[in-house]
Formats: structure tokens, sequence, C-alpha cells
């Protein structure tokens, strides 16, 4: 890891269903010199990435075309992956058993994203 690429070789799901929204955030985590598992627009998306690999962390927003993306988060809690939540919607927006999930406001500064992702990634594993 280097200053100028602090999430050097972490690899990172993004979920999102804005495609400029995912864009930017895909834009900003090269950038920090991660590699991008992928961009799930969909509940379903996002599970069935899941479900051949999993990233060290994780960014997603929580409303999904409309669709609650707790079933994302469930399934990132059970593999110990830590999440950051980017929502309008505040931490009022989390689902149960998530509350303590660090919330990133839209719209962001890719910066403070990044901050939030390599303080995320640098935390011990979830017991």
């Amino acid at each position: 890891m280097t200053p100028s690429r602090p999430l050097s070789g972490r690899t990172i799901l993004v979920v999102e269903d804005e495609q400029l929204v995912a864009m930017l955030i895909e834009d900003a985590l090269v950038d920090a010199g991660a590699i991008v598992m992928g961009a799930a627009a969909t509940v379903a998306e996002a599970l069935m990435l899941l479900g051949t690999s999993v990233p060290d962390v994780a960014v997603m927003d929580m409303n999904l075309c409309g669709q609650s993306a707790a079933p994302v988060a469930d399934a990132l809690a059970a593999r110990g992956v830590p999440f950051l939540v980017a929502t309008g919607y505040g931490a009022a927006g989390l689902p149960k058993g998530h509350e303590s999930a660090p919330v990133l406001a839209k719209p962001f500064d890719p910066n403070d994203l990044i901050r939030q992702l390599v303080a995320l990634a640098a935390r011990p594993p979830a017991a």
C-alpha cells in the first residue's frame, strides 16, 4: 500500500444501481489501487458475484431499483466482509442487524469514500 494508492491490492465489490454513481465509485477505487470485483446494480447480481468470490470490503447502496439490498448486507456479514453504505437516506435507511455499518451520505467526495474504505479494510476480521 502506498499513500497515492491506499487500496492497492484490495478487492472491492460495488453495489450501486445508478450507473453514473457506480462509474464514479469504480474510477475512484481504481485510482486508489483497488481491484473492482464487479459492479452489481441488483440484489441478484450482487449475490451472484458473492457466490463466486469474496471481496475484502464492499461499498453499497441500500436501495437498488426500489428493492432493499438487505439480503446483500446479510450475505456480506455472513462472509465476514465489512461494508460501507453509500446512501441518500442516512443511517435511518440501514436494515435491521446492520445499524452499525458506516454510512457515507450521497452526494459524497470520492476522497471521503476512499478514506472510509481504507479504514474498513484495516479493521481486524469480525469474530
